[in-house]
């Protein structure tokens, strides 16, 4: 997928996220393998948020190196019509740019014309990338756009053929122009050898040109793509979002990625823990387990969690059986987004079910599940969650027990002989209503020799019921967590420091308001990444007393100020109450700690760095 919205950069180039109310979201990562950010200017760094939402998911993430025109030309042959120092130069620049931001390579798209000399070394140019990129960053890759010919003419081809082969053999992949037809892959065929999946065949989602398929008729160009083998480059997919109502962006997003949905296989989560809370990484307004913590529109692509299979799913036979999925903005568990379950049990069925999940997860001998639910509206219908496994000759599943307070002839709580504590917490609301309605449901699973391959949510008709049954069910969040990590400790937050550090009057004290100041720092602080899936930061003001001995008063209630995927965190002015005469103000920062099990770490735990201020005496 090569991203191409409206020029790039916009509010997707904020570290921290943004007040966006209706901002552009991709979240059918599981169809997709590789993610180009595009844009027109030269060297296109992936925004850290679109890098961090791709390798959640598994998803590769590479860069645009783009010369256009006049400008272009110059600058190719400034550094590549020389001697191989320059060009090597330039790679390496390009290496350790990938390097430095993390993301995994690039797609190298030449589109003016070069001299013989320049053209010539084109070839040598990207071989040196490869290599060096592979050895630098696992899994890199080198992308060729379908341009230049090897006699240095800006050509575009529209296939793989003699004229631009010789760029294709130096690098990972070729990505074809978009006015293709049929006859076009069939010649591919036999340029392409072994390598069919590593020619991507272009698709303008926009239509522009003498095209096959795009915008919803998308389908008819992968269903050719398909039918020869070839892998595709669906370029700017985000024509849902900038062509159509921006009202209507869920559905239209919904609706062009299931007419795809046939011809994009599914990849797969791989390890373990797996937590989702379904968040799109935006919202209008934040909540925490239940608990609504801020009022307002929110983005943040660094905040989006792994993102389910979307689509509708008919029972066979009549089809008047279904489920469907949406994405929904309307409540959230944790977050800023549920997922909305829509679904019909005709009378002669007695459950459906939807498969949410692929997975391909090695499972130790115990795992604990749950999950978190509503029904809207009166429906009595069953809720439960199943799993599939793979290796079923050697594959031995113990019952599983469900940890809650219900019981049942079908599911009875199993003891545990010495919860960890953490554990011990969790199990705690198994079973309960929670804040706003929700409930947790949680199952312990004994396991030996066994790959999970997949998770669904099944549906049963209430007992006694003969009639057709709709429901609307929202998850609010999903648990898969290997029982023996949570006997591991987790480490404290250690050594929050405060930098940077600016205090300049507030805007109304300026204008002949209430006084007030604003703050403006930089929080660092120590821990191992690995071990979360961010950082909540939050803030407590109060003020201390004047005379010694007099003690802290009571500090405010802390107030979520955002989310941090790294050790450090920005904040710009933050407004600040003015110390009262003869009294010190104080201002306290809270680091917590989101554990990648998706367990609450308790406040005593969390880092804390607390700064006093006074007005300067006159």
């Amino acid at each position: 997928m090569c991203h191409d919205m409206m020029g790039g950069y916009l509010d997707d180039k904020f570290i921290q996220g943004s007040a966006t109310q209706t901002p552009y979201s991709f979240y059918h990562w599981q169809y997709i393998d590789i993610f180009v950010y595009f844009s027109h200017h030269t060297v296109t760094i992936p925004p850290v948020g679109w890098t961090n939402a791709a390798h959640r998911h598994g998803v590769c993430v590479l860069g645009t190196f783009i010369t256009e025109w006049k400008d272009g030309e110059r600058l190719c042959e400034a550094f590549l019509a020389g001697d191989e120092r320059s060009y090597r130069a330039v790679a390496d620049q390009l290496v350790l740019i990938a390097q430095f931001f993390r993301f995994d390579g690039w797609l190298i798209n030449i589109e003016n014309s070069l001299s013989l000399a320049a053209v010539g070394n084109v070839p040598h140019f990207l071989r040196y990338l490869t290599s060096q990129l592979h050895q630098q960053v696992p899994g890199g890759l080198v992308l060729w756009y379908d341009s230049v010919v090897s006699s240095g003419q800006l050509r575009w081809q529209d296939e793989l053929n003699e004229q631009n082969r010789v760029f294709f053999d130096a690098c990972d992949g070729f990505f074809t122009n978009y006015n293709w037809r049929e006859e076009h892959l069939e010649r591919m065929l036999g340029q392409a050898g072994e390598r069919l999946a590593d020619v991507y065949v272009g698709v303008d989602v926009f239509a522009r040109g003498n095209v096959v398929g795009g915008r919803f008729d998308t389908n008819k160009s992968l269903e050719l793509i398909r039918k020869h083998g070839f892998s595709a480059a669906l370029f700017a997919p985000g024509w849902v979002y900038e062509c159509l109502e921006k009202g209507d962006f869920f559905q239209n997003q919904d609706k062009f990625w299931s007419l795809l949905e046939r011809y994009l296989p599914t990849h797969s989560i791989c390890s373990l823990p797996f937590v989702t809370s379904f968040c799109l990484g935006m919202g209008t307004r934040r909540v925490c387990y239940g608990q609504e913590e801020a009022v307002g529109p929110w983005y943040h692509p660094s905040a989006q969690e792994i993102q389910p299979l979307f689509g509708e799913h008919r029972l066979e036979g009549d089809g008047r059986g279904w489920v469907k999925t949406h994405c929904c903005l309307e409540d959230a568990w944790n977050g800023g987004s549920s997922l909305l379950i829509r679904g019909l049990i005709p009378p002669e069925v007695g459950t459906v079910a939807v498969r949410l999940f692929s997975l391909q997860v090695p499972v130790p001998p115990k795992i604990f599940l749950s999950l978190v639910y509503k029904l809207e509206g009166p429906s009595a219908v069953g809720v439960a969650l199943e799993l599939s496994t793979a290796d079923a000759g050697s594959c031995h599943v113990g019952g599983i027990s469900a940890l809650s307070a219900e019981t049942s002839s079908r599911r009875s709580p199993r003891p545990l002989r010495v919860p960890p504590t953490k554990l011990a917490k969790w199990v705690g609301r198994c079973g309960q209503q929670l804040s706003g309605g929700w409930v947790q449901r949680c199952y312990e699973v004994n396991l030996r020799g066994c790959l999970l391959q997949d998770l669904f949510i099944n549906f049963s008709r209430p007992p006694g019921s003969q009639k057709e049954e709709n429901f609307i069910c929202r998850l609010g969040e999903l648990q898969v967590v290997d029982a023996h990590s949570l006997l591991t400790p987790l480490p404290q937050v250690q050594a929050v420091t405060v930098s940077h550090v600016r205090w300049q009057p507030a805007a109304s004290e300026r204008e002949g308001g209430p006084a007030g100041l604003q703050l403006s720092c930089t929080l660092h602080w120590a821990y191992l990444l690995p071990r979360v899936r961010c950082f909540r930061i939050h803030c407590c003001q109060g003020s201390e007393g004047g005379s010694p001995g007099s003690g802290p008063s009571e500090l405010g209630r802390p107030r979520l100020l955002g989310l941090a995927f790294v050790n450090r965190y920005r904040i710009v002015d933050l407004a600040v109450a003015a110390a009262e005469p003869g009294q010190d103000g104080r201002v306290e920062f809270l680091v917590e700690p989101v554990p990648k099990e998706g367990f609450l770490v308790p406040r005593a735990e969390w880092g804390r760095a607390a700064m006093l201020y006074s007005m300067p005496r006159t």
